[in-house]
C-alpha cells in the first residue's frame, strides 16, 4: 500500500538537506558555505485507522494523515466515505 493519504491525498514532498562548512561571521570567520547537497523526502504523518461508522453499522479501515482525522472529528466519518465515493476513491 502506498504511502498516501485517503482522504486528502497528501503524499511524500521532495527536498534537499544542506551540509554546511566554515566558521561563522559573527565568530571572526568568514561565513559558512554550503559544501555538499543530498535529496531528501518530507513525508507525511500517516496512521492505519480502524474508524467506526455509525451508517454502514461496521468499521472503516483508512491510511489516514493527522490532518484527515482532524476533518474526520469536524465533519464525520459518514460525510467524508460518502465525498470521497463521489470522487471515486
Amino acid at each position: 500500500m502506498s504511502r498516501v493519504c485517503e482522504v486528502t491525498g497528501k503524499r511524500f514532498g521532495k527536498g534537499r538537506t544542506y551540509c554546511y562548512r566554515g566558521i561563522a561571521k559573527k565568530k571572526k570567520g568568514i561565513g559558512l558555505n554550503i559544501t555538499g547537497s543530498s535529496k531528501r523526502q518530507h513525508r507525511p504523518n500517516l496512521f492505519d485507522q480502524k474508524i467506526w461508522s455509525p451508517e454502514k453499522k461496521q468499521f472503516v479501515r483508512l491510511k489516514v494523515s493527522a490532518h484527515a482525522l482532524r476533518i474526520i472529528d469536524r465533519v464525520g466519518i459518514d460525510s467524508v466515505l460518502r465525498k470521497m465515493a463521489r470522487q471515486g476513491a
